[in-house]
């Protein structure tokens, strides 16, 4: 009379099968290797990872930026201390021609001394104006100094190259004595007097708003020009309220509450994952083509490109300007935002309908005006601004930090 195996001798017989030229045990040393191994040790210092040891990195990596930051902020004084004035035989001033095309607003506050903020944004906008050369020739700059003491002496400086603005300038408007107007809400009203004083003083095609903390990318002017005159004369884009040229690196991971994302990821397991899996069979000498093979690696690499970061994989498409991407914008941040002349117009109606308060900034008011007006809003990716500040103009930061 025969009797059946008990399980643990069937389970020691199925064990004995699997040798190292398995396909399962290939890839679970692969698996293991990938994510125990080899990204630990690849990605522990970028600083948008899951693999990031903040702990380890952290303080050191803010320090070293904040020291750069000092060299860059001092390397943007003396370029404009070596430059003659607007009177002088090469101004620095971008004329446009009599109506502008894109009209560059970097509106500015006096914060942290030393870092000199705003003259990183103008210096570098000013460079990559003369490197574009008369494709360029219908954008002109445009600083808006909103700080209402006399002590910014960046703003200062710059008047003497670039038209200003000065919201407070002969006025005795004090905020402080208002207790209805918090740093919020006065910040959103300094942002309505800046756009709406770009559109009364040049009537751009369009206006970018730039907060004195954002330097341009090198590639931003080609990639704007091929956006607005390809991309944006497509009906669904051309009466978008707003382009968002940033949006933080640490909300770029694919695991967010954006479907668009998800899509993608997707995508690239569909890409991937063949790829990989015709690289294996190859290698693996593995003959035919294996469907759970390929779900495997679209797994793996959908995992790996997550963990690693998607914001470093957005790098790539800095190919080419039509590489860039356009979706859907979410509410944070705003600093650097593109309106159309007529989008720009509404904006106003709009942000004067809106009070803003701690935990509904402008970022957040423009966002749910969205829905509320039936209005659409995109951002570009990657990013055609960096975010270098990490002092908040709206709140005290004792320990600046990357994150």
């Amino acid at each position: 009379m025969s009797t059946s195996a008990p399980p643990t001798a069937m389970l020691l017989r199925r064990l004995r099968r699997l040798s190292w030229g398995s396909t399962a045990v290939q890839l679970l040393i692969l698996t293991v290797v990938t994510f125990g191994l080899l990204a630990p040790l690849a990605c522990h210092r970028l600083l948008h990872s899951y693999f990031y040891l903040r702990h380890w990195h952290l303080n050191q990596m803010s320090q070293e930026f904040l020291q750069q930051s000092l060299k860059e902020g001092e390397a943007a004084l003396h370029y404009f201390e070596e430059l003659p004035s607007a009177n002088g035989s090469v101004p620095i001033v971008w004329q446009a021609t009599p109506r502008p095309w894109l009209v560059i607003t970097i509106i500015t506050v006096d914060r942290q001394p030393g870092f000199h903020y705003v003259l990183q944004v103008v210096s570098q906008f000013h460079r990559l104006l003369q490197q574009c050369g008369p494709q360029c020739e219908g954008h002109q700059l445009f600083l808006c100094n909103v700080e209402r003491s006399v002590s910014h002496f960046d703003a200062k400086l710059l008047s003497k190259y670039v038209p200003v603005a000065n919201r407070y300038e002969g006025t005795e408007d004090d905020y402080g004595d208002d207790p209805s107007t918090n740093s919020f809400e006065k910040e959103k009203q300094d942002y309505v007097y800046c756009l709406e004083s770009s559109l009364q003083t040049y009537n751009p095609d369009y206006v970018l708003m730039v907060e004195d903390d954002a330097v341009p990318e090198e590639q931003i002017f080609p990639v704007l020009e091929h956006l607005l005159r390809a991309r944006f004369s497509e009906p669904h884009l051309r009466d978008a309220l707003y382009l968002k040229l940033y949006h933080p690196e640490r909300l770029q991971h694919y695991i967010n509450p954006e479907p668009m994302r998800i899509l993608e990821w997707v995508g690239v397991g569909m890409l991937l994952g063949p790829l990989l899996t015709w690289i294996y069979m190859r290698f693996a000498s593995r003959p035919g083509f294996s469907w759970p093979v390929m779900l495997f690696f679209s797994l793996y690499s959908m995992g790996l490109v997550e963990l690693v970061g998607r914001h470093y994989f957005l790098e790539l498409r800095r190919l080419s300007p039509s590489l860039y991407s356009v979706v859907p914008a979410s509410q944070c941040c705003t600093p650097a935002m593109l309106f159309p002349a007529p989008a720009a117009r509404r904006t106003l109606t709009y942000l004067s309908q809106v009070y803003c308060h701690k935990g509904f900034g402008k970022d957040m008011a423009l966002y749910s005006l969205l829905r509320a007006k039936g209005e659409r809003a995109y951002v570009v990716e990657p990013n055609l601004v960096k975010h270098i500040g990490l002092f908040s103009s709206l709140r005290y930061n004792f320990h600046p930090s990357l994150l």
